[in-house]
């Protein structure tokens, strides 16, 4: 578990930082924690929340994803960075996966990322992502920016630490940054009762802060960005 802040800030026609308190949870998508019965609803991991929402468990989703991608199956660990379902309520911006082989090598890391309007999407990128790898933007988040430009991502496997960084290059300047900074602890029961009360309803709060802000860009005059029709991407909802 991860204590972590999360902050965006945006350079592109206006400054606009915000930043918020969260807890990430990193786990084995084969061996996912299952609290004792009174505190399940406090973190649950299903499979329809992630991916094209058909699999039965998350690595079910994550191998369709792949296979619709052309890429191989990793055929060993299997390592998420999420926020679980909280008391019925899921979202998640950003989702990774660290996709490794038999052998213990990295072979893919895979980005998955929900926006507010109920669509995902998934990028996969090499093991070269835990250093930096850069991707066409093809999905759309934020309503103030165009499905266009570069991602350029920096996702490394965390130990004790999490740092995570995604830029957004536009126009050949940076337009956006997005961080994840947390500090780990193993689960417990008494961590998932303390991480719930600090963050209570997590994805829930997270959702409605996002729609704030985007209404707050709105009101000083930004400019909203039509949302084009969603490309679904084979084993992507």
């Amino acid at each position: 578990m991860y204590e972590s802040q999360v902050r965006h800030v945006r350079t592109a026609r206006q400054r606009y930082t915000l930043a918020h308190r969260t807890c990430y949870w990193l786990v084995d998508v084969d061996d996912l924690p299952r609290p004792a019965r009174p505190l399940r609803p406090l973190a649950q991991f299903r499979g329809g929340d992630h991916f094209d929402g058909r699999g039965h468990t998350i690595r079910a989703g994550l191998e369709r994803f792949l296979s619709g991608q052309g890429a191989a199956t990793p055929s060993g660990v299997v390592l998420m960075l999420t926020q679980p379902r909280v008391l019925g309520h899921v979202f998640n911006p950003l989702t990774v996966y660290w996709c490794h082989d038999a052998d213990g090598a990295l072979r893919h890391v895979v980005a998955e990322v929900h926006n507010t309007y109920g669509e995902r999407h998934g990028y996969l990128l090499g093991p070269q992502a835990v250093r930096h790898a850069t991707t066409g933007k093809a999905f759309y988040v934020s309503p103030f920016f165009p499905v266009a430009g570069r991602y350029r991502m920096r996702l490394p496997v965390p130990d004790g630490r999490l740092d995570l960084t995604v830029q957004l290059d536009l126009d050949g300047s940076r337009a956006f940054t997005a961080t994840v900074k947390g500090t780990g602890r193993p689960y417990t029961p008494r961590a998932l009762l303390a991480a719930s009360l600090r963050h209570p309803l997590a994805p829930l709060a997270v959702s409605i802060a996002i729609r704030l802000h985007g209404i707050r860009l709105y009101l000083r005059g930004l400019p909203v960005v039509p949302r084009p029709r969603h490309q679904s991407q084979e084993g992507m909802k």
